[in-house]
């Protein structure tokens, strides 16, 4: 079957099934490699024009999504333990952990995409078609669709024509392309420096870097940098440099190859194998923002979390957790995490929990992986609980149930929970 994947841009977000999701330990050092931004720089000047950094972050937040298809290599040292043997096996997103995943990705620039993680042995893939998607793993052979119930497919499709017809209502001014890239440059500045590298080449193609280097001491993040192709102003390599090793990057996820042409309709096209089992989702559109919602700046921090510190030395802590519960994968622990609201908005949404997290406890999002030898394998024990420490990120679970996370070293962390 061909690979596939959602498009995250404009379009609703559609989630994969929750077996795929890591324990929590893990999660947040898997979501580093997405978020943090690269370097594998040539010493050889492609001879591209002059530019300034906010000119390039101009130049990304301006760009119109391309169409492209090609393949992405996805590669993590972050030096932490092998995973337990026959806890995954073939292609699951927990491999991102550790060692090389490799992703096969198609877009159509607008509604349609489609994202393949490749195992040795087996496929998971990801397919969007505007409001549709589509899981399927090979292992499992096993396809879950997800869509919308009819009412909201068609206040889809009416906000979808007020978009095109640039009709949607905006409630407040939006910055230009150039004021955006300004504002995004001067906001790393205050706890980094923010240059430009040398031209390189990434994937047969030219391109830019621009490189964010902390000023922090006591981060363990070293440089982020980013490859920006001359051309489309595509991202194209992101690669994350820990301060313990100057030589090689912690995280590093970019293209080996690449073509800005549109895919063909077959590709982008979702067909489930033969004889795989078929499970349908509806997923609730969600309600727009109205005028009396509170900003991001305005709300306050879930009960139970706290957060210490500022830029590279953030230290986010939660407490009043039931962490063993957590690591085996029940479903009721994790409903009570902090900042998790069970009041929702359409019968909908709450029938999508009770996919996720049934109200009877039955089950586990976690599927067969064994999350307790996982959790043992990734932490160690010291006198406040157990500690995972990686080359960008550290997280402290102690034993009066409190987790601790930030991209410091642990001893840093164990002396907050000291006090």
């Amino acid at each position: 079957m061909h690979s596939g994947a959602m498009n995250e841009s404009r379009r609703t977000a559609l989630s994969p099934r929750a077996r795929w999701a890591v324990p929590v330990v893990a999660a947040v050092a898997v979501g580093m490699a997405f978020v943090a931004p690269p370097l594998f720089a040539s010493a050889d000047d492609a001879g591209l024009p002059t530019i300034t950094p906010e000119e390039l972050a101009a130049q990304v937040a301006s760009a119109e999504p391309s169409p492209l298809s090609g393949t992405v290599v996805y590669t993590a040292r972050l030096g932490l333990p092998e995973i337990p043997f026959g806890a995954v096996a073939g292609a699951d997103p927990i491999n991102l952990l550790g060692g090389s995943s490799t992703m096969r990705v198609w877009s159509d620039g607008n509604q349609r995409s489609r994202v393949a993680l490749l195992g040795p042995t087996s496929e998971y893939s990801v397919v969007q078609d505007g409001p549709e998607a589509w899981t399927y793993s090979s292992m499992d052979d096993a396809v879950v669709h997800y869509s919308l119930s009819a009412a909201d497919q068609a206040r889809f499709e009416a906000l979808e024509a007020q978009a095109e017809a640039g009709e949607l209502p905006v409630q407040s001014d939006l910055p230009t392309p150039e004021e955006a890239g300004r504002q995004a440059v001067g906001l790393a500045r205050t706890s980094s420096t923010v240059t430009l590298d040398s031209q390189t080449e990434v994937a047969g193609r030219a391109a830019y870097q621009l490189v964010v280097t902390p000023t922090s001491d006591t981060t363990l993040v070293g440089r982020i940098v980013v490859a920006v192709d001359a051309t489309t102003s595509t991202p194209l390599r992101v690669q994350v440099w820990s301060k313990a090793d100057t030589e090689t990057p912690a995280l590093e996820i970019g293209f080996t190859d690449v073509s800005f042409a549109t895919p063909a309709d077959s590709v982008l096209a979702f067909s489930a194998p033969a004889g795989s089992s078929t499970r349908d989702v509806v997923v609730p559109l969600p309600e727009p923002p109205t005028e009396a919602a509170a900003s991001p700046d305005e709300k306050e921090l879930p009960e139970g979390v706290t957060v210490t510190g500022t830029g590279w030395d953030t230290i986010v802590q939660a407490s009043g957790l039931d962490v063993a519960a957590l690591v085996a994968g029940d479903p009721a622990a994790a409903a009570n995490l902090p900042g998790v609201d069970k009041t929702f908005g359409s019968q909908g949404a709450a029938d999508l929990y009770s996919e996720f997290v049934p109200e009877d406890g039955a089950g586990s999002p976690m599927g067969d992986l064994d999350t307790t030898a996982l959790y043992d394998t990734l932490t160690t024990a010291v006198p406040e609980g157990r500690l995972l420490s990686s080359a960008l990120l550290s997280v402290l679970i102690t034993d009066d149930g409190r987790v601790l996370a930030g991209a410091v070293p642990g001893a840093t962390l164990q002396a907050l929970a000291a006090q």
